[in-house]
């Protein structure tokens, strides 16, 4: 239990760090299911229009949170981002990651 603790708490904290320097949170699902929910004031771009829209996202020049349903995408997304030298972290599905907000 120790070991799944501090792998969480660390994630929980490189959250915290990474909201505290204004990161944004990108979702990746469809416009569909980002229309049924999301946290506010994200943006969206789904995981499939990711690599064309890596300029707009550097000029954002702020570090990312990505997220979307369940954490695989957002976690595709999140190594893609940082492939492009982009400082990311994959916070995982929405849901859970708008209460660590």
């Amino acid at each position: 239990m120790g070991l799944f603790s501090s792998l969480f708490g660390n994630k929980n904290k490189k959250i915290a760090d990474f909201a505290a320097r204004g990161a944004i949170v990108l979702d990746v699902r469809t416009k569909a299911e980002y229309g049924q929910g999301a946290i506010g004031g994200s943006k969206n771009i789904a995981l499939q229009q990711l690599a064309s829209q890596m300029s707009t996202i550097a000029k954002w020049n702020k570090p990312i949170i990505t997220c979307c349903a369940s954490g695989m995408r957002s976690a595709s997304a999140a190594a893609l981002l940082k492939g492009q030298g982009i400082e990311a972290l994959n916070g995982g599905a929405w849901h859970s990651l708008q209460q660590k907000l």
